[in-house]
C-alpha cells in the first residue's frame, strides 16, 4: 500500500496489463533493491486478481473458480500465473504467502456481493483487503512485526479513502457499497442516493463521519515513518501519510459524485520531493 497512492487506482480493462508500470517507478526508486522483486510480483497477482472479482463478463461462480486457480498458484499447483509467480519468488515462506492469501478473501467477498452493516464490518474488509499489503512490504524489508501495528490504520484508511473516492462507481458500475449501512440508514440515505450527480445532505455527513475515522487512523499510522528501519521504505510511508491526509482533506471540501476528487499531480510531485529531501538529510 506504500507504494501505491489511492490517485493511483485505475477501473480501465488494461488495469491488470499497467499493474507493473504503474507501480515500477515507485518500487525502482525508493524500496530496497532486494524488495523490488518480490514487491512487483505480488503488486501483480493483487491487481490481476482483483480485476477478476471486478470482471463484470463473469458471473459469481466463474469469479470464484477463477480466484480459486490463483490459490492454488500459490500453493505451487497449476494454476493462475501471476500465483504461480508470486509463489516463485517467495518460495515457501508461509507468512508472505500468507499475505496475498488474505487478498484472496476479500477479492472472493467482492465477487459474492458482500455489504457492511457496521464500520466493524468494512474495517473487517480492509483487515483482509488492504493491511496485508503494508505488512507483506514490511516483511520482505526484513521489518520488525510491531510496524505492522502501525500500517494497519494507514492501509485501512487508505483503502476506505480509496473507495470514497469511487462512491458512485462502485455503485453504478460493480453494485458495491463500502460505507457502513447503519451510518446510512441513520441519515436516511437509500442506494440510489449514490447514483446521483451530487451528494445528499444525509450523504455529505456519513461521509464526513467516515473521514473522521479515516483521520482518527492516520494520527494512528502517525509514527510508523519513525519505527521503519529501511530508509527507502520510511521514505515512501512519510510520503502517504502525507498524500493520504491531503485526500481527506480534499474528500471534505469537495463533492466525489459531482467529480472525482483525487490528489492532483502537483500534490504527488511535492509528497514525492519532500520525501527525497527528507531521504537525503537522513543520510
Amino acid at each position: 500500500m506504500f507504494a501505491q497512492t489511492p490517485a493511483q487506482r485505475n477501473h480501465g480493462p488494461d488495469r491488470a496489463r499497467s499493474a507493473a508500470t504503474e507501480n515500477f517507478p515507485v518500487a525502482s526508486r525508493v524500496l530496497a533493491p532486494r524488495a523490488r522483486g518480490p514487491v512487483m510480483a505480488f503488486y501483480l497477482f493483487a491487481r490481476t486478481a482483483d480485476d477478476v472479482a471486478d470482471d463484470l463478463r463473469l458471473d459469481m461462480a466463474h469469479k470464484l473458480a477463477r480466484l480459486a486457480e490463483f490459490e492454488a498458484g500459490l500453493d505451487g499447483h497449476s494454476g493462475a500465473p501471476e500465483a504461480l509467480a508470486l509463489h516463485g519468488v517467495l518460495g515457501e515462506n508461509p507468512e508472505s504467502l500468507a499475505h496475498a492469501r488474505s487478498l484472496l478473501t476479500a477479492f472472493r467477498m467482492d465477487a459474492s456481493g458482500c455489504t457492511y452493516a457496521t464500520w466493524d464490518d468494512l474495517r473487517a474488509y480492509c483487515t483482509q483487503s488492504a493491511n496485508p499489503v503494508g505488512r507483506f512490504l514490511l516483511d520482505v524489508h526484513g521489518e520488525a512485526a510491531q510496524a505492522g501495528d502501525l500500517s494497519d490504520p494507514l492501509c485501512t484508511a487508505l483503502q476506505v479513502l480509496n473507495h470514497l473516492q469511487d462512491l458512485g462507481e462502485d455503485r453504478d458500475r460493480l453494485g458495491r457499497i463500502y460505507l457502513p449501512g447503519d451510518w446510512l440508514a441513520a441519515e436516511g440515505v437509500v442506494p440510489d442516493d449514490l447514483s446521483r450527480d451530487a451528494l445528499t445532505p444525509g450523504l455529505r455527513r456519513v461521509i464526513d463521519r467516515t473521514l473522521d475515522v479515516c483521520d482518527d487512523l492516520l494520527v494512528q499510522a502517525g509514527p510508523l515513518p519513525l519505527a521503519i528501519v529501511d530508509l527507502g521504505l520510511r521514505t515512501q510511508a512519510r510520503a502517504t501519510l502525507w498524500l493520504a491526509g491531503s485526500l481527506s482533506r480534499a474528500l471534505r471540501r469537495r463533492d466525489p459524485l459531482a467529480r472525482r476528487v483525487a490528489a492532483s499531480r502537483w500534490q504527488v510531485a511535492g509528497a514525492v520531493a519532500g520525501a527525497a529531501l527528507w531521504r537525503a538529510a537522513g543520510r
